[in-house]
C-alpha cells in the first residue's frame, strides 16, 4: 500500500483546518487590518478567551507554533542564571531540538510517571537548590513547565495541579502550562481541569491551535496582564511576531465562538476509546494508560511491520525486550469510517 492508500494516524495535525475557520478566512480575506495582532479579529479573540478563562485582565498573545511559544515564554520568565523544571519526557526536554538551551536556559529534568511530575518532586528540587551551600555556582530553578495532556496523553487532576500551583507560589516561581493538545483534555470525560482553573492556578499557559483544528497557531494567556510588560518586543526578538497576525487571531476567534474549542476534540476522544477497546479485545498491550487522543501500543517487530503496510503510525522507541512502542493519534477530524478501517487492519 502506498502513502496515499494507507490510513494516517501519525499525528493530530495532519489535516488543514476546521471548515468554520476556512469559511471565515475566505469571508474576511480582502479586508485590510493593522498587523502584528493589533487587528479587530485578534482583539475579539482575546476578549472571548478572557471570558472563557475568567481572567478579565489577562494578556493574550498569538504565536505560530508550540516550540516558538515555549521558547519565548521560558525566556520571558527566566533570568539568565535560572532554569526550568520539567518532566524528563516534557516536550521542551525531548522534541524541541534544544530550543530552550539555545536560548540560554537549562532544562532541569525530573523523573516522570506516565509523563507527569508531582508537587513533592518540584518542592524537593527547589528546596535542594535553596539549601545547597554552593547554590551560587548552580542553575537556580526559576519556573515550572507542565503539559496537559502530557506527551504520553495522560492528564493532571485538578488536585494535582492545585498542589503544584501551591508549591510554585510558596517558592515564588512561575507555573507555565503547555496546552498544545488542550482541546483533547477538555473533551475527555476523565479530565476535571477547566479553562478557568488554568486561569486561576497558572502564571501563564497556552491554548493549542495547531493540533486542535487551526491551520497553525497557539494562544498564550497570562492571567496577570501586567506581568510581562515587554513581551511584544521579546516575541519579535525570537522571530515569532507575524506581520499578518490577523490570520492567527481570526482562527482563535472562530475556535472560541459558540464553545467550539471545548467540543472540537470530542471525535478524537471517541475514536481513541473505540480503538483502545479493540486493542484490548485483540490482546495488544498498551504501554501507557492514556485516556486522551494518543494511544501507545506495544508490538513485536513482525506485527508492527505488517500493520505499518496499512496504517501510518509514529515509532516512539524499541523496548528492552525487543518490542516496538508505536503511537496511534486520533484528531479533531478523525472519522468513524477511518476508525473502523483501522480496527479491521488490526
Amino acid at each position: 500500500m502506498d502513502h496515499l492508500q494507507r490510513l494516517s494516524f501519525t499525528s493530530d495535525y495532519m489535516e488543514g483546518a476546521h471548515p468554520a475557520i476556512l469559511r471565515r478566512l475566505l469571508e474576511t480575506n480582502l479586508e485590510k487590518t493593522p498587523g502584528y495582532g493589533l487587528d479587530p479579529f485578534s482583539e475579539s479573540a482575546r476578549e472571548k478567551i478572557r471570558a472563557a478563562c475568567r481572567v478579565p485582565d489577562a494578556a493574550v498573545w498569538f504565536l505560530a507554533g508550540g516550540t516558538q511559544t515555549n521558547a519565548v515564554m521560558i525566556d520571558a520568565f527566566l533570568r539568565p542564571w535560572q532554569g526550568v523544571i520539567s518532566a524528563e519526557s516534557g516536550h521542551i526536554s525531548t522534541h524541541e531540538a534544544g530550543a530552550i538551551e539555545f536560548g540560554g536556559h537549562k532544562v532541569l529534568a525530573l523523573p516522570h510517571r506516565n509523563g507527569k511530575i508531582s508537587a513533592e518532586q518540584i518542592r524537593a528540587c527547589a528546596a535542594a537548590w535553596q539549601q545547597d551551600a554552593n547554590r551560587e555556582h548552580m542553575v537556580m530553578p526559576g519556573m515550572v513547565y507542565l503539559s496537559h495532556p502530557t506527551e504520553y496523553g495522560t492528564l493532571y487532576s485538578l488536585r494535582e495541579l492545585q498542589e503544584i500551583s501551591e508549591v510554585c507560589r510558596a517558592f515564588q516561581i512561575p507555573l507555565y502550562l503547555d496546552g498544545a493538545r488542550l482541546a483533547y483534555a477538555l473533551s475527555c470525560p476523565e479530565n476535571d481541569v477547566t479553562l478557568p482553573d488554568l486561569g486561576r492556578l497558572c502564571d501563564a499557559f497556552y491554548i493549542g491551535g495547531t493540533k486542535c483544528g487551526a491551520l497553525y497557531g497557539e494562544a498564550v494567556v497570562i492571567p496577570d496582564g501586567k506581568a510581562l510588560p515587554h513581551l511584544f518586543t521579546l516575541i519579535k526578538q525570537h522571530g515569532a511576531l507575524l506581520a499578518k497576525g490577523r490570520i492567527t487571531g481570526l482562527q482563535f476567534d472562530v475556535l472560541f465562538t459558540d464553545g467550539l474549542y471545548e467540543t472540537i476534540g470530542r471525535p478524537a476522544i471517541e475514536a481513541a476509546a473505540r480503538i483502545r477497546s479493540a486493542l484490548a479485545e485483540k490482546g495488544i498491550p498498551l504501554a501507557v494508560p492514556s485516556p486522551t487522543n494518543q494511544i501507545f501500543l506495544l508490538l513485536d517487530p513482525a506485527r508492527a511491520e505488517a500493520l505499518s503496510e496499512k496504517v501510518e503510525m509514529s515509532f516512539m522507541e524499541r523496548t528492552d525486550d525487543g518490542r516496538l512502542l508505536m503511537r496511534i493519534a486520533t484528531g479533531w477530524a478523525t472519522t468513524p469510517e477511518d476508525t473502523e478501517r483501522l480496527i479491521a487492519c488490526l
